[in-house]
């Protein structure tokens, strides 16, 4: 799936109607033109196509050697004509194209069939209010203005979707979850359940507000996180996602009358000179206090500690200093609902920052602080890193006792969770390989590019985030060392780390080395390719894949301790030199492991090997795998191994 993507005006690649294992294509919203060439219909195992909301326009041929079992969805586009018009009998929509206008808008591919009864929420006993100004009637039978947007699940438990009763259960565990965190909801209301392409539930959702006929800025924000967040669950619906779509009716000041002014310029005045003389009273107090807050604003570190255990004033480049103050308003207090991680440090929460950009603060709970050193190295090391790969430091906080650092908001989680299936999503074998690439990079610049260069110390799949597109990036630097003197290939230091990711070699001499984190990433290469745990039942994930290897009859010699929801290794391309890299970076001896940069440039040649391989599970010819039909298939990856001590993921 590519949809949304901001690609350049483009054709259909031709390459595309030469891939003969192509199932699916999904690129709705990228800006395709022109015509659709015919022989991309006549792969022989093309089930879906869906593009629309592009700019595709002339006359659409399908040809006469289509699959039986052909979906095509080319809505929104400028088609002004079909070839198969009347011997056509597959799914076709073609919704909002030229060709439905006029004497072609009765025609069946022209039409929205809706398959299932409104089952819209009924009212309570009331009479449905008549209402104004866009204004819609909620169950309760009020004129308000509703958050209104789609529910999308993605695994039902049950298909008979004219039982209402299972309406009602939804609308009462939506009702439960907004009561129980206290959010301004007066009541919703369920429409239109209808079923995708992807054998989704789609289901209209409208929220009403309770109190007023609006919500305001931070009742939609509550709301909204809570439905995205995915914090309560749905008995019977499953995993699922919320896409609002939009809200334009907060509450805007009211315009005073003329007799409010007039009375309020005659009250006004008679306080003026009062006004006056307490001015000048308190003028000097309160440009002292002026001159204070200047001060404090240009030198926010006057008041670090300054012992040694601080490490001293933070040295900075690019990043900003926040206010408590500015970071409680922007969390709603530190609201629980607003809480998005936790872990030995304290808690994560999402908030946005005066200048409308989503952000993670990172808030150390009182009486486990991380330590003004740890604190002071993250903040010293992610302002001067700026690249695509490592997670950027917006700002911190170091006030009232308080350590809160400000990072971008990375919205698809980690990379454990992402392989474990509790993300929401799958990661076809494409898909790792890019993530691998993207965290190698990340840590080769750290390690080659920064000046001096950086060892992170704690790489795992907990601090390997993924953003919006799934590009991966790496976080978490509060165990990093800078290797300051470039004539030593070591720096001495007291162990620390993640048991099951932490290279033995540093172990046991307490020498740590660029080469240490190129072990951890080792086994991050094998969790890409097990979906398991490094330590699982007290087996060692390294362990496994040697026996794995020893043990083996052919070329594909870890298909038993393969990730399932790979599929047949047969398909993967470049699985056996994948693996082999992951083992090489899991050397006993630090020498005989390639540097990242070396691991950056044989990832490029095992895409390269993927993307030609013509049984290759390719982005393009298996997005369908990127779906949620397997959902909870995948290993259990929670295996609880890890001393609190040595946890530093978030």
């Amino acid at each position: 799936d590519m949809s949304n993507n901001s690609f350049d005006v483009s054709e259909i690649p031709v390459w595309f109607t030469e891939i003969q294992s192509l199932t699916t294509l999904v690129m709705e919203n990228t800006q395709l033109e022109a015509h659709i060439p015919v022989n991309l219909f006549s792969l022989p195992q093309l089930e879906t196509v869906v593009l629309s909301n592009n700019k595709l326009n002339g006359t659409l041929d399908i040809g006469n050697s289509y699959s039986n079992n052909l979906t095509v969805d080319l809505q929104n586009n400028s088609i002004s004509d079909f070839t198969q018009k009347a011997s056509y009998n597959m799914v076709l929509k073609l919704v909002g194209n030229p060709i439905c206008q006029g004497n072609g808008a009765a025609e069946r591919y022209c039409t929205i069939q809706k398959s299932y009864p409104s089952n819209c929420t009924p009212t309570n006993n009331c009479t449905t209010a008549v209402c104004h100004s866009g204004s819609i009637s909620s169950p309760y039978c009020k004129c308000a203005y509703p958050y209104t947007g789609t529910l999308h699940f993605i695994s039902i438990s049950f298909s008979n979707l004219e039982n209402s009763s299972y309406f009602r259960t939804l609308a009462g565990s939506l009702m439960s979850a907004f009561l129980s965190n206290k959010l301004p909801v007066d009541s919703v209301s369920l429409c239109d359940p209808t079923v995708n392409l992807y054998s989704y539930l789609q289901i209209k959702l409208q929220i009403f507000p309770s109190g007023l006929d609006h919500f305001n800025r931070t009742g939609i924000s509550t709301v909204g996180f809570l439905l995205t967040s995915q914090s309560f669950p749905i008995p019977n619906y499953g995993p699922y996602f919320f896409i609002d779509e939009g809200y334009c009716c907060f509450a805007g000041a009211k315009k005073p009358s003329k007799t409010g002014i007039i009375v309020g310029a005659v009250v006004g005045g008679s306080f003026v000179l009062v006004l006056l003389i307490l001015g000048a009273r308190f003028c000097a107090f309160h440009l002292k206090r002026k001159a204070k807050r200047a001060v404090q604003q240009s030198n926010p570190f006057a008041n670090w500690d300054r012992d040694e255990s601080s490490g001293g004033v933070p040295q900075l480049k690019g990043a900003r200093w926040f206010s408590f103050e500015e970071l409680r308003k922007c969390t709603n207090n530190f609201a629980e609902v607003n809480a998005i991680g936790s872990g030995g440090y304290g808690k994560v929460y999402r908030g946005t920052i005066a200048s409308d950009q989503l952000v993670a603060i990172k808030r150390a709970q009182r009486g486990s602080l991380q330590g003004a050193l740890e604190f002071k190295t993250e903040i010293e090391l992610l302002s001067r890193i700026h690249h695509k790969n490592v997670v950027s430091l917006v700002g911190f906080c170091y006030e009232q006792g308080e350590q809160m650092l400000v990072y971008e908001y990375i919205p698809n989680g980690n990379l454990k969770d992402g392989l474990s299936g509790k993300s929401g999503f799958r990661l076809n074998w494409m898909r790792r390989l890019r993530i691998a690439l993207d965290s190698a990079k990340g840590l080769a610049y750290m390690h080659e590019l920064a000046n001096p260069p950086i060892i992170h110390r704690d790489i795992k799949s907990t601090n390997i985030l993924l953003d919006d597109h799934l590009n991966a990036k790496v976080a978490d630097f509060g165990l990093s060392k800078l290797l300051a003197d470039t004539s030593k290939s070591y720096v001495s230091t007291q162990v620390k780390g993640t048991m099951g990711y932490m290279d033995p070699e540093y172990y046991t001499t307490q020498q740590l080395s660029e080469k240490s984190d190129v072990y951890s990433f080792g086994i991050v290469l094998l969790e890409l390719v097990t979906a398991r745990a490094p330590i699982e039942r007290g087996k060692y994930i390294v362990v496994m894949v040697k026996d794995a290897i020893a043990n083996s009859t052919d070329q594909y010699y870890i298909r038993d301790i393969l990730d399932p929801t790979l599929g047949s290794s047969a398909k993967l391309g470049g699985l056996k030199k994948f693996v082999e890299l992951a083992m090489r970076c899991v050397k006993d001896y630090s020498c005989e492991r390639p540097t990242m940069g070396e691991v950056v440039r044989e990832i490029e040649n095992i895409m390269q090997l993927a993307s030609s391989n013509k049984n290759s599970e390719t982005e393009f010819a298996s997005s369908s795998n990127e779906g949620m039909s397997d959902w909870g298939k995948a290993f259990d990856y929670s295996g609880g191994f890890l001393p609190r001590d040595l946890e530093g993921h978030w």
